[in-house]
């Protein structure tokens, strides 16, 4: 079992609150991610598990163990950092066996270690080399390598694969996921690209500015975002937002007015009934949508929004076309073979059910 909690964690460098006030859970053999933008305290949170930073306030256990001040040997954890950290002098294989030499074991049990780990990772055939003869990627799996033969409860990765080129961050993203099923141990895992933090984590932990913003499956932080940030952060492109108001129209229904066109749009029932349960009748709102949920025209239709096309960014297997809302840019995912021209008129409206509602003044999710 590698179950870690971490308890009203505060890291803090000088005047910096690196870290503020983190709970957060972690369960037994789970892969998950710390994602957000840098300097956002991702690091500092996983340095803070490995015992490599103290927090000045809170508590880290491992398996209910109040580890807050051991240091990082005393932890059984291990961690795999950005630029792999190995020794020059050494091959691949003295690079992977280090650890195992460092702990006194004998030199057979070392090679059954040794030669478990290569061929999870299918490196035997590098093993005689030194780290100046091998690629980018192939330094990553020995630095993997080294972490693997500790067999430790939880492994930390730091950005593992972020100098790689993309080609072999996508398989290199395979590889991680495998292993770690491969292996069983819990998974942190540090990124700022969301790409690798959708596709590879169980649950995804999002921050921003030392706090912590939201936490869930990747399905979750991207359809059901807490607030603004998330929205915004998560996506490629990101949420777009219009700023709304509820308005009451025929038989008392809500609607919303977005003060950008002058006009109001309809929401189903079950929006309004919240809207009003949570008293933001008379707030000002943002309406949020996914590129992928505006709907799109060239043809005028019946409760479409006119707009005009600003640029449009051929993506291969879609297209991301901007259009002008007033003075508002918004994004619109569309299907490769529509190209419109720059400067034509076209219609977009918003699926009601996959719209979201956010409060203005803090940010926070209504809807």
């Amino acid at each position: 079992m590698a179950e870690i909690a971490l308890r009203n964690i505060v890291k803090r460098f000088g005047s910096l609150v690196a870290v503020n006030n983190l709970n957060l859970h972690i369960r037994d053999k789970e892969f998950v991610v710390l994602l957000g933008p840098s300097g956002c305290g991702k690091t500092t949170t996983l340095r803070c598990i490995s015992g490599l930073e103290t927090p000045d306030e809170g508590k880290i256990l491992i398996d209910e163990e109040d580890v807050t001040n051991k240091r990082a040997s005393q932890r059984d954890v291990a961690f795999v950092f950005q630029l792999y950290a190995l020794y020059p002098h050494l091959t691949a294989y003295g690079n992977i066996a280090f650890p195992l030499v460092a702990q006194g074991l004998s030199k057979k049990r070392t090679r059954q270690e040794v030669d478990r780990a290569a061929q999870i990772l299918r490196i035997k055939h590098i093993l005689n080399k030194k780290p100046r003869e091998l690629s980018g990627g192939d330094m990553q799996r020995v630095a993997l390598g080294r972490a693997i033969v500790r067999r430790p409860k939880v492994f930390l990765l730091d950005e593992p694969i972020g100098t790689l080129d993309a080609k072999f961050r996508e398989e290199m993203r395979a590889e991680l996921k495998k292993l770690h099923v491969d292996i069983g141990a819990t998974t942190v895992y540090v990124t700022h690209d969301q790409v690798e933090a959708m596709s590879m984590g169980d649950r995804v932990v999002i921050m921003n500015l030392g706090v912590l913003q939201q936490v869930g499956t990747p399905h979750e932080v991207y359809n059901k975002p807490k607030n603004l940030f998330v929205a915004n952060f998560i996506g490629s492109p990101g949420m777009n937002f219009i700023s709304c108001k509820p308005l009451r129209g025929p038989g008392g229904k809500l609607a919303l007015r977005l003060p950008v066109v002058n006009t109001t749009i309809a929401i189903p029932d079950e929006t309004q009934t919240i809207i009003i349960d949570k008293k933001k009748e008379e707030k000002d709102l943002v309406l949020g949508v996914r590129p992928e949920n505006v709907i799109f025209s060239r043809k005028e239709k019946s409760n479409h929004l006119q707009t005009r096309v600003y640029v449009v960014e051929t993506m291969g297997s879609y297209n991301i076309t901007d259009v002008r809302l007033g003075d508002e840019t918004i994004k619109v995912r569309t299907a490769p073979s529509i190209l419109p021209e720059v400067g034509e008129t076209v219609y977009i409206s918003f699926d009601p059910q996959r719209i979201s509602i956010f409060d203005e003044e803090t940010g926070d999710s209504v809807v």
